[in-house]
């Protein structure tokens, strides 16, 4: 597993699964423009698509998430030094209110004309305003259990939780020491 510095600030990090020759944040913005993935995806998942946010529409769902992915990538890609990426995300539970060690979180973009978006990174943070994205994924179901593609996310999550803990890292001076060794 290695990271990479996305904002060149070490702000915004996204962890590289081995053997992946992308971090998890270029594969999702390449997934999330690709028409053909993108249909295939809500062809699979129209029941949730149809329940949760009343679309019927394959082809509007498929540019309502290609205009999110974009406009993602412009918030997180075209960060100023100054931008404090807590504004972006939150903790993972809805319930979670305190900060903890290396919290889960995530990051959607705020209310769009038709509907919320389902797009969503997920990130542990190693200090308010350090991030490193674990992957992401379109979110139709309300819990992440929900959902094969999902889980999945959480387990990378835990997985990145766990890798950090084991290499002693609990914060963003223990990640910079653990990058430098």
């Amino acid at each position: 597993m290695t990271f990479d510095d996305i904002t060149e600030n070490g702000k915004l990090w996204a962890v590289r699964f081995n053997g992946e020759p992308e971090n998890e944040l270029s594969k999702l913005f390449a997934k999330w423009n690709d028409t053909d993935w993108l249909r295939s995806f809500f062809i699979e998942n129209i029941d949730d698509l149809s329940s949760y946010f009343k679309i019927m529409d394959i082809t509007q769902a498929v540019k309502d998430t290609i205009e999110d992915s974009d406009e993602l990538e412009c918030v997180f890609l075209d960060l100023s030094p100054e931008a404090d990426l807590s504004m972006f995300f939150r903790p993972l539970s809805n319930s979670e209110t305190s900060d903890v060690m290396l919290q889960k979180e995530k990051a959607r973009l705020k209310r769009r004309l038709r509907h919320s978006s389902w797009l969503r990174l997920y990130a542990i943070k190693l200090v308010s305003g350090v991030y490193i994205i674990t992957g992401g994924a379109i979110k139709l179901t309300a819990t992440m259990q929900e959902r094969e593609h999902t889980r999945n996310e959480l387990t990378k999550l835990e997985k990145v939780h766990r890798y950090l803990l084991e290499e002693n890292i609990t914060d963003d001076i223990g990640f910079m020491e653990y990058l430098n060794d």
